[in-house]
């Protein structure tokens, strides 16, 4: 009898929400195989089976989106021909976790011991009578239990007819307007491992820096022609705003070292970052909170390759898929709130980085020309917070002045180029 618990997936995790298991009681379990889903501090991820048996829940057993501390007790994999109750007088567990009043669920065990004996987990098939469910994404399954919708029975419009959050949506009748907010899905006095992540980084953030935010609006013509040029070129992988301007950032390095630099782990010192690590993170809005996925050696790939970087990380953190080792070792991050009509704000800073910027919605406004005409132009908002405990105002304004300087004839540096 092996225990199944739940691990630790960071060095500072203590706890993790519970979301589902990925096997029904009774199920045969080999090595490897995804066993249950957890939510820790920064993604939903499917926790893959370190023994191979058949599948024991107690039914005391944590409930889909219990808080559960590192450690906690899940439950058990048996081996072929053993009891649940084998292991009660040898090794009795706490009286919370006794195994009394499991009838259905140890008939399912029994039946299943008898479809595999002589045989070793590993080798073991699923018993025939179970039907295989469709597949469907964490994200659907989470959804479906908050919705109390049966996924398994809906017919899924994604790839190979995987089930998608929308399925899930329009099957319970309430459409994408009608997701519960985080604070339903987590309950009025709960904060999930993941929301106690990002607000102890923003904690930490008030506390290390010393924020000061200057803004600059720029001429952004040139953006927008470059972008729809692109657009034309390749529809099916036109670059974002945020891509254009991670290309340029490393350019501007170059002229500004002072400012590629990050923290070190104690927050004592400040250590420079060679051009060829200059790495990119990109602030993403998922449903769970906001995360930042980091695109590695901006300064060495070329726009394409980076709007598909991008791209495919993006995606990973709005379906719950993204690896924290993805966020992390970010130089500098890029923040676009534009597509909500925001014009300029203060972005908080994204430790050990000692800046981010912000870009604002781009707007079509009447503008003055040095000859003196009117004529209509893509105008854009800027914001760059930066720690003045690492950098003073001058130098940051520096910099930001040669960001709006590349903004505004993006093509020159990156078309076609890699850096």
């Amino acid at each position: 009898m092996q225990k199944i618990t739940i691990p630790r997936l960071g060095w500072s995790m203590e706890e993790g929400k519970f979301i589902s298991w990925l096997k029904k009681p009774g199920d045969l379990v080999s090595v490897g195989e995804p066993l249950f889903e957890l939510e820790g501090e920064k993604s939903l991820q499917e926790i893959e089976s370190v023994e191979a048996g058949i599948l024991y829940i107690p039914a005391d057993a944590p409930l889909p989106g219990e808080i559960v501390p590192v450690g906690g007790l899940l439950g058990y994999l048996l081996e072929p021909g053993e009891s649940p109750h084998s292991h009660s007088q040898s090794t009795p567990e706490p009286a919370a976790r006794s195994f009394t009043g499991h009838d259905e669920l140890a008939a399912a065990v029994v039946k299943a011991n008898e479809t595999s004996l002589g045989k070793s987990p590993t080798e073991i098939d699923r018993p025939e009578n179970l039907a295989h469910l469709p597949v469907a994404s964490p994200r659907a399954r989470h959804l479906a239990k908050q919705f109390q919708v049966d996924w398994s029975s809906l017919q899924g419009t994604g790839r190979d007819g995987r089930i998608r959050e929308s399925d899930v949506q329009e099957a319970s009748g309430r459409g994408a307007a009608g997701r519960p907010s985080n604070n339903a899905k987590q309950g009025l006095g709960t904060i999930s491992p993941r929301r106690k992540a990002i607000a102890d980084r923003l904690r930490a953030s008030r506390d290390l820096t010393i924020p000061v935010t200057l803004t600059t609006t720029i001429d952004a013509t040139e953006l927008v022609h470059l972008r729809q040029r692109l657009k034309h070129s390749n529809p099916r992988l036109v670059p974002a705003y945020t891509d254009i301007v991670a290309c340029l950032i490393p350019w501007i390095y170059k002229s500004h070292p002072h400012m590629a630099v990050v923290w070190d782990t104690q927050h004592k010192g400040l250590i420079p970052v060679p051009h060829d690590q200059i790495h990119i993170g990109i602030a993403v809005d998922t449903p769970d909170g906001l995360l930042v996925p980091v695109v590695q050696q901006v300064g060495l790939k070329s726009l394409q390759t980076v709007t598909q970087e991008s791209r495919k990380l993006i995606e990973q953190a709005r379906t719950g898929r993204l690896p924290k080792t993805a966020m992390q070792g970010g130089v500098f991050t890029i923040t676009n709130l534009g597509s909500y009509g925001i014009e300029a704000f203060t972005p908080i800073i994204n430790l050990p980085e000692i800046a981010i910027l912000g870009l604002g919605a781009i707007r079509r406004e009447p503008v003055v020309m040095p000859d003196g005409q009117i004529m209509a132009r893509d105008r854009i908002t800027l914001s760059l917070s930066f720690d003045h405990a690492a950098v003073d105002g001058a130098p940051a304004a520096s910099f930001l002045r040669d960001i709006a300087a590349a903004m505004a004839d993006p093509a020159a540096y990156i078309l076609n180029s890699v850096h």
